[in-house]
């Protein structure tokens, strides 16, 4: 088996599938067909991945002992496909005019990771400057996921790519960063729509509410299969299986609210239609993140492939144990502002072998704990020396170990 072809590939429709789905929620949240073509195209994309993948993977078995391992990549290219599908059903919420409540949009605007839309104007910071001279990741916590230059859209641009007035930049990241974002771009200051509070909470509120958390949690649940295949980790493992178990509890709870606020409804009643696809495709991404981990689950062979191109893809997962007196000892996440530099965002915060999973920013760390993280490979130097710790690469095995700050 070629297993830098296979590697590489594999990287790429992850990186693809995640693209695809970051793109449909922004489309969702602008309500831009165009942007749910997009992710159409990029489907046609992931699927000739798939295909070349699985025809790799039948040829290079040359042996009944390599079968399982090869399985192994097969389920993984299989839950892969799939969250791109779920990807292209929220986009159909836009292409078929389903449609969403207002009160969801605006929620959205507090997820723990947003999409962000602006146009460059000429004489910014931006115009005529390639994105690598900002770093966006770790300067200010969001990424360039694609760029619209009039009818044309370049999806996940490079850091060599030259922005030019008038070029539409969608953003994915911290919600933190926009104010940041806009000042570079030349555009006006924004806020998100805001609706009055309700003053008594209804089931569709609470349809509402869950819907947030499951697109939090499902994104968490795919972030932490990734990291379990990496490091191999049977309780993340576990982890996952429990946050696929409560999205399932989340769905149902929410298709049950759903249907009891449809009378009341004041809205269209085609936009609960909306919500309900929206859920379905957040549950299913949970079960494909739990697909993925049932094979370390099952303590199966996991073949090499899968570690070196998780390893490969635009964003690295690292775990760190909290060292005694480091700056991260005793600091709340808000303090740290990890999204904005270093740029990773924390998945979970693991502390007498129990996992807190995504974190609020009131959340304080200690000496002990240790924290998986996800994000830009330029900066996970940064973010060991705030844990205490120094990267260091053995020169014999070529892993990275980590070495105490003086």
């Amino acid at each position: 088996m070629d297993s830098r072809n296979m590697r590489t590939m594999l990287a790429e429709a992850k990186d693809t599938s995640e693209l695809m789905v970051d793109l449909a929620y922004a489309a969702l949240y602008f309500n831009d067909p165009d942007m749910a073509d997009e992710v159409a195209s990029l489907e046609a994309t992931l699927n000739q991945l798939v295909y070349d993948m699985r025809a790799l993977c039948i040829v290079a078995v040359r042996h009944p002992k390599e079968a399982e391992s090869m399985a192994a990549v097969l389920q993984v290219v299989a839950a892969v496909e799939r969250i791109g599908d779920d990807a292209v059903d929220i986009t159909r919420i836009v292409t078929r005019k389903l449609g969403i409540p207002l009160d969801l949009v605006n929620d959205l605007s507090n997820a723990e990771e947003v999409s962000h839309r602006l146009m460059i104007a000429p004489g910014s910071s931006f115009a005529n400057q390639p994105l690598s001279a900002f770093e966006l990741p770790t300067t200010v916590g969001m990424r360039a996921m694609a760029v619209r230059r009039e009818r044309d859209w370049i999806v996940d641009p490079t850091g060599d790519f030259v922005l030019v007035a008038d070029d539409v930049i969608i953003f994915r990241g911290s919600p933190d960063a926009i104010p940041n974002l806009r000042e570079l771009a030349g555009a006006p200051e924004w806020r998100p729509p805001e609706l009055e509070e309700p003053t008594v909470l209804t089931d569709f509120d609470r349809a509402i509410d869950t819907l947030v958390e499951m697109k939090d949690l499902s994104e968490v649940a795919v972030g932490l299969a990734y990291s379990t295949l990496v490091l191999q980790d049977r309780s993340l493992a576990a982890e996952v299986r429990h946050l696929e178990d409560r999205l399932d509890e989340m769905n149902n709870r929410l298709e049950l609210w759903v249907l009891r606020a449809a009378g009341d409804y004041a809205g269209d009643p085609g936009q609960l239609r909306g919500l309900l696809q929206l859920a379905r495709a957040a549950e299913d991404i949970g079960d494909q993140a739990q697909q993925m981990v049932w094979l370390v689950e099952k303590s199966s062979e996991l073949h090499p492939v899968l570690s070196m191109a998780l390893g490969d893809a635009d964003d690295v997962f690292i775990r760190l144990p909290i060292g005694s007196g480091s700056q991260m000892d005793g600091a709340s996440l808000v303090s740290l502002a990890l999204p904005v530099e270093p740029g990773f965002a924390v998945l979970a915060v693991e502390r007498d072998d129990r996992y807190q999973y995504r974190p609020r920013g009131t959340a304080q760390l200690q000496a002990g704990d240790h924290i998986l993280a996800t994000g830009p490979e330029e900066g996970q130097e940064a973010l060991a020396e705030m844990a205490g710790w120094r990267l260091v690469e053995d020169e014999d095995t070529g892993e990275i170990e980590l070495e105490p700050l003086a």
